[in-house]
């Protein structure tokens, strides 16, 4: 197989997955849930599925993207999803785009963007403004830092373990 047919079974598998994700947001929205659905893939497989289970769940952390990785990390029994590629429906909003990156996938591809996102009620944009462009003193929540003579003890114990695993 040459690299450019290689390329294009990619592209066509991925367009395949798209569809697939995009059936799955659809049903969520039919079955109560939001718009939004993803898949984690790995070695041309899935190899798990998700949709936004936020209100049915009241888990404001339960995105597609997040059930999906976690559905896929149990599956694979890890929590690093190296050399995996997240297809979801829409461009991952600031969290699970962070929960991707902790989990080390290696790819991520989506369809709808936040603008169309935000044409449907779901504007995260001002999330990705805050991150980008706005001081901590004018974010909607006050972060603040309690300087504590111990506020290194947890890490100091981390590090101290000589068992631990390492992420």
């Amino acid at each position: 197989m040459t690299a450019h047919t290689k390329e294009t079974s990619v592209q066509e598998l991925e367009r395949a997955w798209m569809d697939e994700v995009i059936r799955l947001a659809t049903t969520s929205v039919a079955n109560g849930g939001g718009p939004f659905g993803a898949l984690i893939a790995k070695g041309g497989e899935v190899v798990a599925i998700g949709n936004n289970q936020v209100t049915a769940t009241l888990d404001p952390t339960a995105h597609a993207e997040v059930s999906a990785m976690r559905a896929a990390c149990k599956e694979l029994n890890t929590f690093s999803l190296e050399g995996c590629v997240l297809i979801t429906s829409c461009e991952p909003c600031p969290m699970c785009l962070s929960s991707a990156l902790w989990a080390r996938i290696d790819r991520i591809v989506y369809a709808a963007d936040r603008h169309d996102a935000a044409v449907a009620g779901f504007d995260d944009r001002k999330f990705y403004d805050l991150f980008e462009k706005k001081p901590k003193s004018m974010w909607p929540t006050h972060v603040e830092q309690l300087e504590l003579h111990n506020r290194t003890a947890p890490f100091d114990a981390w590090l101290a373990k000589t068992d631990r695993i390492d992420y």
